[in-house]
């Protein structure tokens, strides 16, 4: 048995930020995570929009956690790294007859404490957003709205909570957690199906999709949570300075409808559709959801450039069925949840973090620690670099001139560094999702088996056992030819 103060189960984005908030304290903590890396869930397909907060109803955890985030950002950004930009955002209202929506939102927005809201005519939003429809008749603005990555966001947390000392398992699934006299003991499955047992003093479940049944094993009162499945197009770069604010079209129960809005490396994204589903694990897309995205995009933005569209995916969000609302805080004796996180759960994790934080180091007693360091070096990103900043780099590491990823310009350098970094990457699609090795128009045709080389040349493995994204996804199963002996 494995003892620790606190286990954190899930390692998406609110996992890793509550790790890295926690240790602050004095405390030995472990991040349980079913998947062989960070980021894996929810946190890794998703708008990437810091949400100013508008759209949640006023007194709730949602509203309160959104607009808290919100303004957590810039700091947060800094100190881990990771690129951020307040590129605002716009409401488009598509019907004279239901611009009152507009409205509502605005005084729901300034309840909640948003800043700097305010409704514009079609005139007024036409000359910030020229490519909006034709039959956008007015808009809501709101410019504390922002873009982040997600992957960024969620390895930077990872990354500095275990720089101040928080251990991170992989390949670990709960199956059983029960109490004893000090805490809880959790029974965990790896990779092989071996049983880990491990002791905690306190528990936070932040396992997203599967939060209801970490918090159905120890709470007397039920919750269930069902998938949402949302479906996007990524567009090539050439396509990113079609908008310059992310445009949303007026909500309804599903959520804040089909998106289009730039990213903080230069795409456009378009999505997400709204299924709810009963598989928590089909993360397909479809030709239906194709043909809804490029219907309802083309109702707040025209002339999307779709013919540019590099690839296509499908997010997942845990939805409870008994609340539109956020389940944090301690939901049984030094049980800790956050569970039902939904939108705006990217927006809301640096304040859900803080918050649970706050009230498990007052629960347990534990002592701040003198030693956290709050800051994460960024990563290297020579493609932003000037030409005299990247010649010294070189000169003193040539590995950041060998250009690995064309599309994206990622050097071997970079790939190395993700490797070997504090939470490092051990798949294909680790590398992609922490340097964009991969990411780009020709989506990993040409570099993957040069990343795969040094993956399995770092790693110390062959290159049978390097996967795309875990345990079953194989690349290579075997030679298909022999070499000779010569």
């Amino acid at each position: 048995m494995i003892n620790f103060d606190i286990a954190v189960i899930g390692a998406g984005v609110i996992g890793c930020a509550a790790a890295r908030e926690l240790s602050a304290f004095n405390a030995k903590i472990c991040v349980l995570e079913w998947a062989s890396d960070v980021c894996e869930g929810t946190s890794k397909a998703n708008s990437a929009i810091i949400h100013a907060g508008f759209d949640a109803l006023p007194n709730t955890l949602k509203a309160e956690m959104n607009v808290k985030g919100n303004e957590m950002m810039d700091d947060i950004a800094r100190d881990l790294g990771i690129p951020f930009k307040r590129v605002g955002a716009m409401v488009v209202s598509t019907d004279k007859d239901t611009d009152f929506g507009l409205n509502t939102l605005l005084e729901r927005g300034i309840t909640n404490g948003v800043k700097n809201m305010k409704i514009l005519t079609r005139d007024e939003a036409i000359a910030i957003e020229p490519n909006l429809s034709d039959d956008v008749t007015a808009a809501l603005y709101a410019p504390t709205s922002g873009i982040v990555c997600p992957f960024e966001m969620t390895f930077a947390y990872a990354e500095n909570a275990a720089e101040n000392g928080a251990k991170f398992m992989f390949n670990c699934r709960v199956v059983s957690i029960e109490r004893d006299d000090n805490g809880f003991i959790i029974t965990a499955e790896n990779i092989s199906q071996n049983t880990e047992i491990y002791h905690a003093k306190a528990i936070v479940n932040a396992a997203g999709l599967y939060s209801d049944t970490i918090h159905n094993m120890v709470c007397g009162e039920k919750i269930k949570v069902h998938a949402r499945r949302g479906e996007y197009f990524l567009l090539d770069k050439t396509a990113g300075n079609h908008l310059s604010h992310t445009i949303f079209q007026l909500p309804n129960k599903f959520g804040k409808g089909v998106l289009v809005s730039p990213t903080v490396d230069g795409n456009l994204l378009v999505g997400p559709t709204a299924a709810d589903i009963d598989d928590r694990e089909s993360t397909l897309t479809t030709a239906e959801g194709y043909d809804e995205l490029i219907k309802k995009s083309a109702l707040s933005v025209k002339n999307t450039p779709l013919r540019q569209v590099i690839t296509s995916f499908s997010g997942l969000r845990s939805v409870l069925e008994s609340s539109e609302d956020f389940i944090i805080g301690e939901t049984a004796e030094s049980f800790f949840d956050a569970a039902g996180i939904d939108s705006p759960g990217l927006s809301s994790a640096p304040a859900i973090a803080k918050h649970l934080a706050e009230i498990i180091s007052k629960k347990l007693s534990l002592d701040k620690n003198e030693s956290f360091d709050p800051i994460r070096k960024a990563p290297v990103r020579a493609r932003e670099l000037s030409f005299d900043e990247r010649k010294t780099l070189i000169e003193k590491n040539p590995a950041y001139g060998t250009i690995v990823c064309r599309c994206e310009e990622i050097s071997e350098g970079e790939i190395l560094d993700a490797i070997h970094a504090g939470v490092g990457a051990t798949t294909l699609d680790g590398i992609k999702r922490r340097t964009r090795a991969g990411a780009g128009r020709c989506q990993s045709g040409f570099c993957s088996p040069r990343v795969m080389d040094i993956l399995a040349r770092e790693l110390k493995l062959d290159l049978t056992q390097i996967n795309k994204n875990g345990p079953s996804s194989q690349i290579v199963f075997e030679p298909t030819r022999k070499e000779k002996n010569l």
